[in-house]
C-alpha cells in the first residue's frame, strides 16, 4: 500500500475545476458515499482522496469517504454489496481484494463477479523487483540466474500471506522455472527493512515506501514490472525491457457499485472519473506519488476485473494460500 505524502493529500487536489454533467434521471439529488475497505493512508485512501473532490464537482453532489476497514478490505466490500443499487454508495476497491480474497477465504459472503459491478480505474500502482544487500544481482537477468541456481533458497518478502507482493513471487518462480522461500511480514515497512538488512534478499512493491532506501543505497531496483518506466525511475527497465517479457505486477485502485446500478450511471461516473484523470495538476499529484492514472471505459474495467479474479484466484488457489 502507497503512504500518502502530507503535501500530497486530500487538501492539496481540492478545488480543481471539473465541468458539472447534467443529469437526464435525476440522479444524483444527495451525497454519494465512496467506502474505502481500509484506514485512512495507504493506496486505496490515496485513491478515494484524488478522485474524491473532482468527482463530486462533476457530478454536482458532496462525494463522502466513509473508511470501513477490517477483514482484510472484507467488511468495507460486504457493506457495499449489501447496500441499494441506486448509484449512492459506491466502492473504491483494491485488486489485491478483487481478484485474490474470494479465492483466499472460505465462505467470504461476497462474489466478485456476482455481487459488484464495475465502474471506472482510478489509480494503477506499478510494482518493481528491488533486491538487497545479500543478492549481488545487478540486473534482472543476473537476479533469473540466480533464483535458477540456488532452487528453493531464495527469499521474497511480502506485506502478508495472499498480498500481491506474495502472488508476484510465487509469479516470478514461475515464470523462472525455480521456487522462492516466501517471508511474510505485516506490512511493506517492516519488510523492506529486513531485505535493506540482507535478511531477505527481494521484495516486489510499490516504489513509494521503498524510494528513500534506494537512494540511500540500501536497495537496488532490477526492473519496473509494468509496460512503460517510471517517472520516479526513470533508468530503471521494465522487466520486457530486462528480459522477462509478460512479467507484469500492476496493483489497481478502481470505483466499483453494488450490482444491479443502472449502466446509465455507471457511465455518467466513468466520464467524470476520465475527466478528472486528464487534469494536469491531478495527474502531477499522482505521479509524484508513484502511481499511474489510465483511464478505462466501463467495458474495459469490467473485463480487467474478471481477468484479474480468474488469475489471481488461480495463483492462490494453486499455491494452496489460505486465510481463514
Amino acid at each position: 500500500m502507497l503512504k500518502i505524502p502530507r503535501r500530497l493529500a486530500a487538501p492539496a487536489v481540492l478545488g480543481l475545476a471539473v465541468r458539472p454533467l447534467r443529469a437526464e434521471t435525476g440522479w444524483p439529488n444527495r451525497p454519494i458515499t465512496l467506502v474505502v475497505p481500509n484506514p485512512p493512508g495507504g493506496g486505496t485512501d490515496f485513491a478515494a482522496r484524488l478522485f474524491q473532490d473532482p468527482l463530486g464537482r462533476a457530478l454536482g453532489q458532496q462525494v463522502v469517504i466513509e473508511n470501513r476497514s477490517g477483514g482484510n478490505g472484507n467488511v468495507g466490500i460486504l457493506a457495499v454489496t449489501r447496500a441499494e443499487a441506486n448509484g449512492y454508495t459506491l466502492l473504491l476497491q483494491y485488486s489485491g481484494y478483487h481478484g485474490a480474497n474470494p479465492a483466499l477465504t472460505p465462505d467470504l459472503g461476497w462474489d466478485p463477479n456476482r455481487d459488484l459491478a464495475a465502474v471506472g480505474m482510478a489509480t494503477i500502482a506499478p510494482h518493481v523487483i528491488f533486491s538487497g544487500p545479500a543478492v549481488r544481482a545487478a540486473t534482472l537477468a543476473e537476479l533469473v540466474a540466480h533464483i535458477r541456481e540456488n532452487p528453493g533458497r531464495v527469499t521474497y518478502a511480502s506485506a502478508g500471506t495472499g498480498s500481491i507482493q506474495n502472488i508476484a513471487g510465487l509469479q516470478l518462480a514461475r515464470r523462472v522455472g525455480a521456487p522462492m522461500l516466501h517471508v511474510p511480514y505485516r506490512g511493506a515497512a517492516p519488510a523492506l527493512q529486513d531485505v535493506v538488512g540482507g535478511r531477505v534478499d527481494i521484495f516486489i512493491t510499490t516504489p513509494s515506501s521503498a524510494l528513500s532506501l534506494l537512494q540511500g543505497g540500501g536497495l537496488r531496483a532490477l526492473a519496473v514490472a509494468s509496460d512503460t518506466r517510471l517517472p520516479a525511475l526513470p533508468e530503471v527497465p521494465t522487466t520486457a525491457e530486462a528480459g522477462l517479457p509478460g512479467y507484469m505486477v500492476d496493483a489497481w485502485f478502481a470505483v466499483f457499485a453494488p450490482s444491479g446500478v443502472p449502466l446509465a450511471i455507471r457511465e455518467r461516473i466513468n466520464a467524470a472519473l476520465r475527466e478528472a484523470a486528464a487534469m494536469p495538476r491531478l495527474r502531477e499529484v499522482a505521479a509524484a506519488s508513484g502511481v499511474v492514472l489510465k483511464p478505462l471505459t466501463v467495458a474495459e474495467m469490467e473485463a480487467l476485473a474478471r481477468r484479474d479474479v480468474e488469475e489471481l484466484g488461480r495463483v492462490v488457489r494453486e499455491a494452496g494460500l489460505r486465510i481463514e
